[in-house]
């Protein structure tokens, strides 16, 4: 990841949004792809959960964001070490669903990554949070992998 100077706690909340709203748009291609209607409506969760937390930042005051606590989520792992896949137009729900977990993952090593730089500033509890968010989405993924594909094999 390049690295990226914030001179403003909007500056943060601004690139957060943009990366919330990408992953929306992420999931709605994904749900437009998605041939299984229950997949369907799971990646129109997802959707609309990264929609959720958009409206969350924009309406993120600086008192609000020293009160936020990230969440323990577990992390189940079953993707991390499966083969990436690129987004097609005719992916198995395997396929689909190790393609939105990865996505997941990397959101949250970016986040991860931004409270690491952000902790000598004191800036690091909103990028904390939002790793937690996306841990959430991570496993809720994988939890639909494991009952989808691992119960199949």
């Amino acid at each position: 990841m390049p690295h990226r100077r914030f001179r403003s706690i909007a500056d943060i909340i601004a690139f957060a949004i943009e990366r919330e709203k990408e992953a929306a748009d992420g999931y709605g291609r994904m749900a437009g792809l998605a041939r299984m209607p229950g997949l369907r409506e799971f990646l129109l969760f997802l959707q609309q959960e990264e929609e959720a937390h958009r409206r969350l930042l924009e309406g993120l005051t600086e008192k609000e964001i020293d009160g936020l606590v990230p969440a323990f989520v577990p992390d189940l792992r079953l993707i991390d070490f499966l083969v990436e896949e690129k987004l097609t137009d005719d992916m198995s729900l395997q396929e689909l669903l190790i393609f939105a977990a990865q996505k997941e993952k990397k959101a949250v090593e970016l986040y991860d990554t931004l409270a690491r730089m952000a902790k000598a500033s004191g800036r690091h509890r909103l990028f904390e949070f939002l790793a937690g968010q996306e841990r959430a989405h991570k496993l809720k993924i994988e939890a639909e992998y494991e009952k989808n594909i691992l119960q199949e094999n």
